[in-house]
């Protein structure tokens, strides 16, 4: 991989941007072009805003301030849920969304179009992300691709042995695993209500005659179901999580055989030593595709559009994808990375990318456009209390 060049990248920035403000260019109904404000604020995942005070390898946040004279400052958040009322609560330039709550973003009108002319590096994303749905709506973009990632069955190998789980009812069926032990209290959940999608996705191949073809639009039949089965797991789990540090504390001390996870947790552990392994099952995967997205208010539109436009250098996306162990959107980024290695990407799971059924807003209207499907606030209060064993 070619080394990044600097000085270009401030000059060809400059470019655009005197070119945008000359053409009366902006994002959506945004503010024009012009001079870098000096800052811009980011609110995002855990993780995918380093300027190196973890480790000093992992630092894409310096070298962007330095070139452009934009400081960064990070607000992280836990969930998709706290992402969307920050950016209701506004004051924010920027937020790295995940497809339950971009598209809630751009109905509620809390984020902008996006002018693609001022993002130069568009054409090196990722074709199968450029115009996904959960940024795309009637052709016009939202937000900039910034990372992909599938939500993996993490297991203990020492409890499975030579026979790896092959499908998600090991976590939603109580059943004697490998070691002659149950399954009951040793398994987890994901702490969000998304995760209905997961029960809705085993349940596609475990109960044909509900009709399930979209995890996300799911009628009054299909979605009692999915809540049904859910309720049965609670029986199970031993810990709902959101914390990815704390999930991989419970596989390392508290007996946990399998959960839904991230192959961050899962690489992290195994890189550590522990009997660790993933697996996309048999049925698939739902997973997360996260995007840059631009505040409908946003005050340093300018140093926004020059950090959608850095996200994307190959080396940032590199750097990243070895940290947060996911998959680049732009694909060259794979290749030539120190920190990511090789192998990198297929260890994150590229080669799964067609197995993966990508996190979206569930609402009132069908994959067939009826509006006889259950929208997401109902996801949200049946699954809260579901948490709540009731």
């Amino acid at each position: 991989m070619k080394k990044f060049n600097s000085k270009f990248f401030v000059l060809f920035m400059l470019v655009t941007l005197m070119l945008s403000a000359c053409s009366g260019g902006g994002g959506g109904g945004g503010a024009a072009s012009g001079e870098l404000e000096g800052e811009v604020s980011i609110i995002s995942w855990a993780g995918y805003i380093e300027r190196g005070e973890t480790d000093p390898n992992y630092d894409w946040v310096t070298q962007f301030e330095a070139e452009t004279g934009c400081k960064v400052t990070n607000k992280i958040a836990a969930t998709s849920d706290e992402m969307v009322a920050l950016m209701n609560e506004g004051g924010f330039d920027l937020v790295t969304a995940s497809g339950d709550s971009s598209n809630r973003l751009i109905s509620g009108g809390r984020v902008q179009e996006i002018d693609i002319s001022r993002i130069p590096s568009w054409n090196t994303i990722d074709p199968r992300l450029q115009d996904a749905p959960w940024h795309t709506v009637d052709g016009k973009h939202y937000g900039v691709p910034y990372s992909s990632g599938q939500n993996i069955l993490m297991y203990n190998t020492e409890v499975f042995g030579d026979t790896p789980p092959d499908s998600w009812s090991v976590v939603f069926e109580e059943t004697t695993l490998p070691d002659g032990q149950s399954n009951k209290g040793r398994v987890q959940a994901y702490d969000g209500p998304i995760y209905v999608a997961d029960a809705a996705l085993y349940l596609k191949s475990a109960r044909p005659e509900l009709g399930i073809t979209d995890v996300y639009a799911l009628n009054r039949d299909q979605f009692n179901a999915a809540i049904e089965l859910l309720r049965q797991q609670r029986t199970l789990v031993n810990r709902y999580w959101h914390d990815a540090f704390i999930q991989m504390d419970d596989f390392t001390n508290e007996g946990v055989a399998a959960s839904s996870s991230w192959p961050f947790q899962a690489n992290l552990l195994k890189f550590g030593g522990a009997p660790i392994e993933k697996v996309v099952p048999k049925e698939g995967a739902t997973g997360w595709a996260d995007t840059t997205m631009l505040h409908v208010d946003s005050a340093h539109p300018n140093c926004a559009y020059a950090w959608m436009e850095w996200s994307l250098n190959p080396k940032v996306q590199g750097d990243l994808a070895a940290w947060f162990q996911n998959i680049p959107v732009v694909l060259s980024a794979c290749e030539g990375n120190e920190l990511l290695g090789p192998d990198g990407c297929v260890n994150n799971g590229l080669d799964n990318f067609d197995k993966i059924v990508w996190w979206r807003t569930p609402t009132s209207t069908c994959t067939d456009g009826s509006k006889e499907c259950v929208p997401y606030h109902e996801w949200v209060t049946n699954y809260v209390a579901v948490i709540g064993g009731r």
